[in-house]
């Protein structure tokens, strides 16, 4: 009997070991979370915003004016990257194309896009007789998970997982808010810095100034003076 126990005794140990080890991932979560909110993450997937224009040899017409400048409002406010005009490579003759190319890109800088993001590129048509031009952007969209699809039987957790709902009603809540995606897939490029700033801080402190800005009354932290 005992050298039995002996023999099944490292048998028994694996197994307990093996059932406090982490179980493979879940569709949709996150292998071996810290914390329930950890569980779960939002996706973010790029996603091409286009327009298809009809080739002019006059340029733009009115519904093509209208249709860039709703691009291009959408454009400010998912604060995208480049603007990519893609004029047809064959399928149309190539002046109209070259004309219709710089007229969507004058027209774009016109109303406020900077000119290093508009940029003009050829596609290939692929035999197409009278192929679009396309103008677009990426834009990037958070996937919201599916939340109280299933529920883990909460009294009997024997191997201590989290739950498989555990923070996903954080998640989906916070990718339906977030105004710009993009800004979980990458942090934003720097703006550009005050040289005025800082050629007049690095003057007074080569003149041991001080070189924080001049205190007044309205930051002392008093709020409001009581009249008596």
């Amino acid at each position: 009997m005992t050298r039995t126990l002996r023999c099944f005794m490292p048998l028994a140990l694996a197994a307990g070991l093996a059932a406090c080890a982490s179980a493979p991932p879940r569709d949709g979560a996150v292998a071996n979370p810290a914390t329930p909110l950890d569980q779960y993450r939002v996706q973010v997937t790029p996603r091409p915003e286009e327009v298809l224009l009809a080739i002019h040899a006059q340029g733009l017409s009115g519904p093509q004016a209208d249709a860039l400048l709703g691009l291009l409002a959408g454009w400010r406010a998912a604060d995208g990257g480049a603007i990519r005009i893609q004029a047809p490579a064959s399928g149309v003759d190539s002046a109209a194309a070259y004309r219709m190319g710089e007229s969507v890109r004058a027209f774009l800088i016109s109303h406020g896009a900077p000119p290093a993001a508009v940029q003009v590129i050829g596609y290939d048509a692929g035999g197409h007789l009278r192929p679009p031009m396309i103008v677009g952007y990426l834009r990037y969209e958070a996937q919201i998970p599916d939340c109280g699809e299933s529920w883990d039987n909460l009294s009997s957790n024997w191997n201590n997982r989290v739950s498989a709902n555990f923070g996903c009603a954080v998640t989906a809540n916070l990718a339906a808010q977030i105004a710009n995606p993009a800004d979980l897939a990458g942090p934003r490029a720097m703006d550009a810095p005050d040289a005025a700033r800082r050629a007049d801080v690095l003057a007074k402190y080569r003149e041991g100034a001080i070189t924080s800005s001049e205190s007044d009354d309205r930051s002392t932290g008093v709020v409001s003076q009581v009249v008596r």
